[in-house]
């Protein structure tokens, strides 16, 4: 069974709309449907780690989610087109030790002590035929819209996209022993524009990764 996580409502409600039964668990929205024939159930726990880390842990708990999916917006490190792209990779670029010359990163639950750094945590392989471009995403609990941030996050990491939840899920599906994916698209560019950006652009951004997600699942289906 797919359990897919999102951190609003928007990325949420744009796989396959209007489909499957709703309800509530705490403050973490749930939609159940059959997709293709298979069991998907999506949660909307709210914005950042914490959040999609406990949606995702419900996910896998309470539902019985074998495998965790994370869909939705991003902000680019990286100039592009907007098309989605699947996530080969998620770091948490907010974790490790804050030291008099730089922030040193760190693989997200060991010791932030000694050697630095953070390769992060690699996603199944996207299913043949989806022809999606590839990305490494960095997630942390601040909404980046400053381009020397994105840059030093981008230098330091390798990443191209941003967001505030991916990272997190990788993490409880790694303690959790489950396969994940993600799939983002995005809204922004991770600069001083970025809050009208998304705003302006979260509705597409959002529809598009869902509906390389939908066709996604059908193809992991076989």
């Amino acid at each position: 069974m797919w359990g897919i996580i999102t951190g609003l409502p928007e990325e949420a409600d744009a796989f396959a709309p209007d489909l499957g039964k709703r309800s509530q668990h705490g403050t973490i929205a749930l939609r159940q449907l059959e997709w293709r024939g298979l069991s998907v159930t999506l949660a909307c726990g709210g914005i950042g780690k914490v959040a999609a880390a406990t949606a995702a842990t419900l996910l896998a708990s309470h539902v019985g989610a074998t495998r965790l999916m994370v869909i939705g917006t991003a902000g680019a490190l990286l100039a592009t087109d907007g098309a989605p792209l699947w996530l080969r990779g998620a770091i948490q670029h907010d974790y490790g030790a804050a030291r008099p010359d730089r922030f040193a990163h760190y693989e997200a639950g060991e010791w932030p002590l000694g050697p630095d750094g953070a390769s992060g945590l690699i996603a199944m392989p996207q299913p043949a035929g989806l022809g999606l471009g590839e990305a490494v995403i960095a997630s942390g609990d601040c909404f980046v819209e400053c381009g020397t941030r994105a840059g030093l996050i981008r230098d330091a990491l390798g990443a191209t996209l941003v967001d505030m939840e991916t990272a997190a899920v990788a993490q409880v599906a790694d303690i959790l022993g489950l396969p994940w994916c993600a799939i983002k698209a995005a809204t922004d560019e991770a600069n001083a524009a970025s809050a009208g950006d998304f705003h302006a652009n979260l509705a597409v951004a959002a529809r598009r990764a869902a509906e390389a997600a939908e066709r996604a699942v059908r193809l992991m289906a076989g």
